[in-house]
């Protein structure tokens, strides 16, 4: 039977890669850092890396493995159970508390992802009766959540809050009425506009969900993310996020929120209930990293510069970059061929990006996906903007 499928299943690949499509995986032969050695795939040993959400260079920070060392002789590697079985440790219950008190919630529960963490909350939280509005750009597991649940579901363009009003006025007659948003969409680097999500949600009796993902950690005057930046800490009533990103780099999710969400989905939420806990070692490596944000105010001023730095280079260069302030910097190239060709091109001169085309952003809007980091040097970020220009020097020659 299978000799029929896989010709059709090469037949798709052929297509993907016809296409500019393909997403080969690169191999680094070392820790996850600033620089990394890329071990095939055209590069020239050690290179910059431009493309890991290591925000604050937290991922490879020896007060983090010293924790993660020392947690491993003092919890074990695995806990080979789920959480309501026999695997919960004292600190899986100490980092939800901590986490808890740092993003101004009355609870938080641990996945084993955030993609899991989004998995179920919809299901758990809502019915037939209740809707879910949600902005067009949010992450695939927010859009595959809610295809978990029977609610009612209503899109609205990205940050248009005339379009979220009008699906709130179209919802009306729901039971509960959910308002999800990414705080900083990972493809384009934009804010969402939560002071105004959270007065339209006041305004037509909803609840506010917020994927933090790509803000906790450095986002707001303590790095608190978008509910510190824009002043509703006490207006959002679920927040998801990662411990995969700035917080470290290795993985494993959250949701932060009201007591009684997190309590039901204890009891109900299928990925919590059904998948292993996170590892001991994560849990207690993720307590250091709470412990290095609350004295992080230089990482988070590092990262600001480089940022600041690269968008202005850039742009001086003569390339195109989607406003904003965020780290993630997309670098515009439009045809997913040339983007896939320019990263190429920039591995070969020691940069290590990525390009992104589509189904991950719309077609005809292929971009080479910039991650600043405050691992990054200044003269780091000056030989990525080099190493842009003559790239594009190469596929116009």
């Amino acid at each position: 039977m299978f000799a029929s499928v896989r010709d059709e299943l090469r037949a798709a690949l052929d297509e993907i890669r016809d296409a500019g499509l393909y997403k080969p995986e690169r191999v680094i032969g070392t820790p996850q850092s600033a620089s990394v050695a890329v071990t095939a795939g055209g590069a020239p040993g050690e290179v910059l890396n431009f493309c890991a959400n290591n925000y604050l260079g937290l991922a490879d920070h020896p007060e983090v493995v010293a924790a993660a060392k020392e947690a491993l002789d003092r919890w074990g590697y695995g806990m080979a159970s789920v959480r309501f079985i026999c695997g919960t440790q004292d600190v899986h219950k100490e980092l939800e508390q901590r986490l808890s008190a740092f993003l101004g919630q009355e609870d938080t529960i641990l996945y084993s992802s955030c993609f899991d963490a989004n998995g179920g909350v919809f299901e758990t939280l809502l019915g037939p009766e209740d809707a879910v509005i949600s902005d067009a750009l949010n992450h695939a597991s927010i859009i595959d959540g809610i295809r978990l649940s029977k609610a009612a579901r209503y899109r609205y363009a990205n940050r248009d809050l005339g379009e979220l009003e009008a699906r709130l006025v179209e919802a009306a007659g729901a039971r509960r009425k959910l308002i999800v948003t990414d705080g900083v969409f990972s493809m384009d680097g934009y804010v969402a506009p939560l002071r105004e999500i959270c007065d339209l949600a006041d305004r037509y009796g909803a609840m506010v969900m917020v994927d933090d993902s790509h803000a906790v950690g450095f986002v707001g005057a303590g790095g608190r993310g978008t509910p510190e930046l824009h002043g509703v800490m006490d207006r959002v009533d679920i927040i998801t996020g990662t411990l995969g990103k700035a917080l470290g780099g290795a993985s494993g999710g959250y949701v932060a929120a009201r007591a009684e969400i997190v309590e039901l989905l204890r009891q109900r939420s299928r990925p919590y209930l059904f998948s292993n806990s996170l590892a001991p070692v994560i849990a207690a490596a993720s307590l250091k990293v709470l412990d290095l944000l609350e004295s992080a105010g230089d990482l988070r001023e590092k990262l600001d510069a480089n940022t600041k730095l690269f968008r202005t280079r850039m742009a001086e260069e003569g390339f195109e970059i989607l406003p904003g302030e965020h780290p993630i910097a997309p670098v515009m190239i439009g045809d997913a061929a040339e983007a896939a060709r320019m990263a190429e091109l920039l591995l070969e001169r020691g940069v290590y990006v990525i390009g992104f085309s589509y189904p991950v952003v719309p077609m005809g809007q292929a971009r080479i996906r910039v991650q600043l980091s405050a691992a990054h040097s200044a003269q780091d970020v000056e030989r990525a903007v080099r190493a842009f220009a003559d790239a594009r020097a190469a596929m116009s020659a």
